[in-house]
């Protein structure tokens, strides 16, 4: 006996996300043994990612393998290795194909090498259709790779043999790099995330699909280098394609689809300069920057560019803080933007993978979750990619408080009080800056497990303002730099 149900469930929040499931359901029988049961199911126009999960009764040794058609052509067989798979433009499980998910008739094949005879087993497939790809996707990873929130540590700005990444090939020569060693360099470095951002393209996110199964300990973050003769901005969290042909010095159509999309959106080294030292390099386009999430304020090409100085000419820095007194909310963070995997600390250099770090307070370890704390400003800069150096701060109002990234109102007159709190920086200084400008705090006390802690109080204006933080090293090295704390500055 075999039957089929084919339904469209709404879930939860449904409409706004584009998402529809299909429920396939039906018996088979001993008669199924070693057939190919086919169960078609219609796929509409618009749509952006299918998901297929599975699962049935394994009672009496009954085994059940996965594979599937697309109206045109065969799109993958993995057996009974898995039990869930998804397939996208861009990217897809292993075992299955990306590329365009054509409107039509879809098969769900059921290949059933063992039943017996006597044997009746149940099955269900899920078939989730998505049609908006902005709408929470987790990434890569189909769950959290750690489930707790805390501190999490990563790297922005990488390059692959995808665009211009190399490294050292089998011969002695050097070559197009390939993803893997990108993510194997991150994850000796024990960082808990990683980007890869090739310039315009999105031919890397199959490998990153790939990899992140056996990479279950470090996030494999979707993203892109958007690259244009205006500047270059790098895109986070989606893997649509965007079209990155600008012209006439108008970039704004491409982060509006950008940010439309859901990605996340930084600026990349807007201190370098543009022309033939450096083609697009710098950030000379028209914007409205209410568009943008972030900045890169720390690169390590520009630091090595700079003779090894954070704070050169070429220092995002300025950029960012201007943006601030402008009134917009903009996360700092950085990237070593390597283009070699395989360089080591003896280099010396900045763009070695890891040796410069945003860290972001996220309440899962999961791409979502790191792109809203990074959208939160709930992150600061490590520039020496340490494993344990923390960095903090809040504002207080009366009974108002706000932590980094946040904001506390004040009206004209009324005392904020700054807390920075800093650990495992032993002869360190904390430095403060209000709206760009150095301002002295109060005493800087260091306790016994080398955490120190500095404070200033000073009257709000009743405009908007902002405060951040830079731990110093005794030699007069930056350290650790914050993102702000606001004063009346709502989002």
């Amino acid at each position: 006996m075999f039957y089929l149900l084919c339904q469209g469930v709404p879930l939860a929040g449904a409409a706004e996300h584009g998402e529809t499931v299909l429920v396939l359901s039906g018996q088979l029988t001993g008669a199924d043994h070693e057939t190919y049961r086919e169960v078609p199911f219609q796929v509409p126009d618009g749509v952006k990612r299918i998901t297929v999960s599975v699962t049935y009764e394994r009672d009496n040794r009954t085994v059940v393998d996965l594979g599937i058609f697309d109206p045109d052509r065969f799109r993958g067989w993995s057996g009974g290795n898995k039990a869930r798979f998804s397939l996208a433009e861009t990217h897809a499980t292993p075992s299955y194909l990306p590329g365009p998910l054509p409107a039509g008739e879809w098969t769900l094949i059921l290949g059933v090498p063992n039943i017996r005879s006597d044997s009746v087993a149940s099955f269900r497939a899920e078939v989730l259709l998505e049609s908006n790809l902005s709408a929470d996707w987790q990434g890569f990873a189909s769950a959290p790779l750690k489930p707790e929130a805390g501190w999490y540590r990563g790297e922005l700005h990488t390059h692959t043999a995808h665009s211009d990444g190399s490294c050292m090939l089998q011969s002695g020569d050097r070559g197009p790099c390939p993803v893997y060693r990108t993510v194997e360099a991150a994850a000796a470095q024990d960082l808990d995330f990683v980007a890869v951002t090739e310039h315009n393209t999105v031919s890397h996110h199959q490998s990153l699909h790939e990899l992140q199964l056996a990479f279950d300990e470090t996030v494999l973050m979707s993203g892109r280098e958007i690259t244009t003769f205006y500047g270059h901005a790098n895109i986070y969290g989606i893997t649509d394609f965007i079209d990155f042909r600008a012209r006439d010095n108008q970039i704004n159509p491409i982060l509006e689809e950008a940010s439309n999309k859901g990605a996340f959106i930084s600026i990349n080294h807007p201190g370098l300069p543009s022309g033939e030292i450096c083609m697009g390099c710098g950030w000379t386009a028209d914007t409205d920057f209410s568009l943008v999430d972030a900045v890169e304020v720390v690169n390590g090409s520009v630091i090595d560019s700079g003779g090894g100085v954070l704070k050169s000419a070429l220092s995002g820095i300025p950029f960012w803080e201007t943006l601030l007194n402008d009134g917009y909310r903009m996360t700092a963070i950085a990237g070593s933007d390597n283009h070699d995997a395989e360089q080591s600390a003896d280099s010396g250099r900045q763009t070695r993978i890891g040796a410069i770090t945003t860290v972001v307070f996220a309440q899962t370890l999961s791409q979502i979750d790191l792109l809203a704390g990074l959208r939160q400003g709930r992150a600061f800069i490590d520039l020496e990619g340490t494993s344990d150096r923390l960095l903090d701060l809040q504002a207080a109002s009366g009974a108002n408080v706000a932590m980094m990234g946040d904001t506390v109102p004040a009206g004209r007159g009324e005392n904020v009080t700054v807390a920075v709190t800093a650990s495992q920086i032993p002869g360190a200084s904390i430095a403060l800056y209000h709206n760009g400008t150095p301002i002295a705090t109060s005493d800087q006390v260091i306790s016994s497990d080398h955490q120190m802690t500095a404070t200033v109080t000073v009257a709000a204006t009743g405009e908007p303002e902002w405060f951040r933080a830079e731990v110093i090293s005794a030699e007069g090295r930056v350290l650790l730099l914050s993102n702000p704390v606001y004063v009346n500055n709502p989002r």
